[in-house]
């Protein structure tokens, strides 16, 4: 998969041995209306795309479909790849490798199943053209060391595939 970027703030660190390796799967989910499924996190203002990390024993493509599943309440199908990040974490002496694929919804659009960690986000799910989704990713102003790695990172896979769209 095409690497798209490498995100970190400061310098790009040299030395990531001992660092933990997180790798993870995200979409840009479109529906019938060709319209893209995004989160928005209330408590940091912030939207971002379905998906999340690799459990073990899956692959990319059975991450991402639990991932929309649970995040979204669909079922997808994937149709392509829009690239790849890698994350400098340095703070938590983390890399955290995200893999983007584009995903069209199956049938309907069912409830999603958040975790706590997620409901205390205030977490809710918005359809919106592709246009509008980049445009919230360039009016959003994170604060906190997390979301202004997630914000980078989905500006990132939205514009690529704006791009390819």
């Amino acid at each position: 998969m095409n690497l798209l970027k490498e995100i970190y703030f400061g310098e790009k660190p040299v030395e990531t041995s001992g660092w933990d390796h997180r790798k993870s799967a995200r979409a840009v989910v479109i529906d019938q209306e060709g319209k893209i499924g995004l989160l928005y996190a209330k408590t940091f203002q912030l939207p971002k795309l379905p998906g999340g990390g690799v459990e073990e024993g899956e692959d990319l493509e059975q991450a991402l479909k639990r991932e929309c599943k649970e995040e979204l309440g669909c079922e997808v199908e994937v149709l392509g790849e829009v690239g790849s990040t890698l994350e400098y974490r340095e703070v938590r002496k983390m890399t955290n490798e995200s893999f983007c694929f584009f995903v069209r919804v199956l049938g309907e659009k069912g409830e999603p199943t958040f975790t706590t960690k997620e409901l205390n986000e205030g977490l809710e799910i918005l359809w919106v053209p592709i246009e509008e989704a980049v445009a919230m990713f360039d009016d959003s102003l994170p604060d906190g060391y997390e979301p202004k790695f997630i914000q980078v990172r989905e500006k990132t896979f939205l514009q690529e595939a704006q791009k390819q769209i």
